[in-house]
Parts: C-alpha cells; structure tokens; sequence
C-alpha cells in the first residue's frame, strides 16, 4: 500500500523530500507507476481539474510540478501571478488524485523530470506529444508523454479578460475604491 499524506499540506514537498518519497515507493513491489503533471495553475479552473484527474487516472501517484511566483512572472509577465504560489499549491493538493505537489522556478520542468523520473509526464490538450518542450528528457530515462484532460476550452488569460471587460474600471457593477483610496496591486 503506497502511504500518502492525508492533508492538502502534507501533500506540498520539496524536490530533495518528494525525490526521496519516491526513491522508497519504487522499492516495493509491483512499483507504482508515478506521473507528473505540470502547470502554473493561476486562477484555478474546471479545465486544470479536468487535466489532473485525467492524469492522476493514468498511473498510481500523481506528482504536480506548478511553476513558482518568478517563473510565472517570466513567462506571464508582471502582474501575475494572480495567487501567490504557496496558495496554488496549497489549491492544486486538494483536488482529489494529486498525491504531492511540488514547485520549480525553472524555465521547464525538465529539472524536477530528471530528478523524480516519472514514468508518465502527462500534458494538458494544448500541447501534442511532438510539442511538449520536455519529451526527450522523459524519454532518455524511459518514461512517457501522455497528453490529458478535456480539449482546450478554459484558460487563465480568457478569465482574466473577462473580469476585466465585466469588472474593468468604469465597467457597471465594477468595485470602487473609496475617495482618495489608491488601488493596491496583489
């Protein structure tokens, strides 16, 4: 029986913690099959719990790498992301199948790949086996790319437009600072 922390935050790890979790998992017989699923997961949605219960279905313990604060702000740019990295980990460990979350700064996950040697990277519907960035990483320990989860349909930038163009300043129904209040950017 593979043992898995029963809490959301149990479930948040560090790479050289979660590496050597797994090191101990794959000593027991039949060894579980591990996957990682990779994301920034920014404002959460139905397509990013779509995706990792698609992957988690794909094997027996589900490793989520989301992308720490500096990396989303390097691939996004400023202003996100919009929750901080430690809240969306803790968000992504409560969807029921993930098993352990762990984050990365990298520009790719190919760091947390080469250490944690998943036997599945699992990538969302907006990515082909051809194009995900990391496939001959996964490939060069003996691993798989599966691709998961329901077409593309939901992403974090079409939300954020779309508070905006319902929310935006001067939009009807859009919150108002009180007088003299500056905004705060968060």
């Amino acid at each position: 029986m593979i043992r898995i922390p029963s809490t959301a935050s149990g479930r948040i790890a560090t790479l050289p913690r979660l590496e050597r979790r797994i090191v101990r998992m794959r000593r027991r017989r039949p060894a579980p099959r591990v996957v990682l699923a990779n994301g920034l997961f920014d404002l959460l949605h139905v397509g990013h719990v779509r995706y990792l219960r698609a992957a988690a279905r794909l094997g027996d313990v589900l490793v989520v790498a989301i992308n720490s604060d500096r990396s989303v702000r390097a691939l996004r740019g400023p202003g996100r992301p919009i929750v901080p990295g430690a809240d969306r980990a803790r968000l992504v460990a409560a969807i029921e199948g993930v098993d352990y979350v762990v984050q990365f700064s990298s520009p790719t996950v190919a760091p947390i790949i080469r250490r944690l040697r998943p036997d599945i990277q699992c990538k969302g519907t907006d990515y082909t086996v051809a194009s995900v960035p990391e496939r001959q990483v996964v490939r060069a320990h003996g691993g798989r790319v599966r691709i998961a989860g329901d077409p593309k349909r939901h992403a974090t930038t079409g939300l954020i437009a779309g508070l905006l163009r319902r929310f935006g300043a001067g939009a009807p129904g859009s919150p108002r600072p009180a007088a003299g209040a500056a905004l705060r950017r968060g």
